[in-house]
């Protein structure tokens, strides 16, 4: 039998939601997410996701991309396949979850990022501490969640859908003040 049609859509409108200068927030369709949770070891999960994803498990705070979709690390013990349906056989090697309905994701992107996020984390967002493509797991601006460097100016930070308005209206606000201080 056909697995049925996945359609989780993010808590908030998808599209542009801010731009102040060259710096914008964008909400991001929601691609469909599973968590993996390997027992003891994760040589099997390993083996399994590049067997039938072609994504490596990436390192604690990494990320691992492919044209298929991409594997985050997502804690201990814990990781995040964001795009592909996994397939059945990686059930033998982990604990297979669905979020695709539980996360909403925004994209922060340009030259006053990092001044925005700097008032939203406690994270240390310097090239050399967050290099291109490391996530990691933090409180965004009191809530927890995810941030992942996805581009030289350019972060994706996921929360939990019940928190999506308050992330919207947490980022707006500081883009505008940062935006405003720059104008001085």
């Amino acid at each position: 039998m056909a697995e049925p049609m996945l359609k989780a859509q993010n808590a908030l409108p998808q599209g542009e939601a801010l731009v102040l200068g060259e710096t914008r927030i964008d909400v991001l369709p929601m691609p469909r997410m599973t968590s993996l949770m390997p027992g003891p070891g994760h040589a099997a999960l390993a083996k399994a996701l590049r067997k039938h994803h072609g994504l490596d498990l990436p390192d604690p705070g990494g990320r691992v991309s492919s044209d298929e979709g991409e594997c985050l690390w997502f804690g201990l013990g814990q990781y995040m396949l964001i795009g592909p349906a996994p397939s059945p056989l990686l059930a033998g090697a982990a604990t297979l979850n669905e979020q695709s309905d539980a996360w909403t994701s925004v994209l922060l992107e340009g030259p006053l990022a990092r001044q925005v996020l700097a008032r939203l984390t406690p994270l240390d967002l310097r090239d050399a501490s967050l290099p291109l493509g490391a996530t990691a797991r933090s409180e965004i601006a009191h809530m927890m969640g995810s941030l992942t460097r996805v581009g030289p100016e350019a972060f994706r930070l996921m929360v939990f859908r019940s928190m999506a308005q308050t992330l919207l209206h947490e980022l707006k606000d500081t883009l505008e003040a940062v935006a405003a201080r720059q104008a001085l």
